[in-house]
């Protein structure tokens, strides 16, 4: 059976060492335990790098842990990502002010992801998102992808 191809966005890493939401962790280390136990294939971008690589030290050096724990294929943000992000903030889907988001969706979208994983419930895993990504991917001659939160890929026990 293919793996699912997922690209998981900087909160997934983030939520890892949150210790103040016990239940979004538990939840998101358990992801973790699936990546590492081969479920699933992941993948990151640099744009995950670079807002990692923009937290405090001590929390960027636990983070790349992480990273390095689950060993993601590294996706570029090339022109076409860029284009594609732009469109999103054109569209108004994704505000200007959080065109990361913007790019996280791009570049799973353009590098043939099957899922986005997000804690982002602000710009990126809500219904208007889901839909008008939906939309702008099909006009643009990509293919649908889905976006969930944790709670909604991990296996239940």
């Amino acid at each position: 059976m293919k793996k699912l191809r997922i690209y998981m966005d900087t909160s997934i890493y983030n939520f890892v060492i949150a210790d103040d939401v016990p239940r979004e962790r538990e939840v998101t280390l358990k992801l973790i335990d699936e990546i590492k136990h081969g479920k699933y294939e992941v993948f990151i971008s640099d744009v995950v790098v670079r807002e990692i690589n923009d937290a405090p030290d001590n929390i960027a050096l636990k983070l790349r842990d992480v990273i390095n724990e689950v060993s993601p294929t590294d996706i570029p943000i090339d022109e076409e990502v860029e284009t594609l992000a732009d469109k999103y903030v054109a569209e108004k889907i994704i505000p200007e002010k959080y065109r990361d988001d913007a790019l996280h969706i791009a570049a799973a979208s353009i590098h043939n992801m099957d899922v986005i994983v997000s804690w982002n419930f602000k710009h990126i895993v809500k219904l208007k998102t889901k839909k008008e990504v939906v939309g702008i991917n099909s006009l643009m001659g990509y293919k649908e992808i889905e976006i969930y939160s944790p709670m909604e890929v991990i296996e239940n026990d």
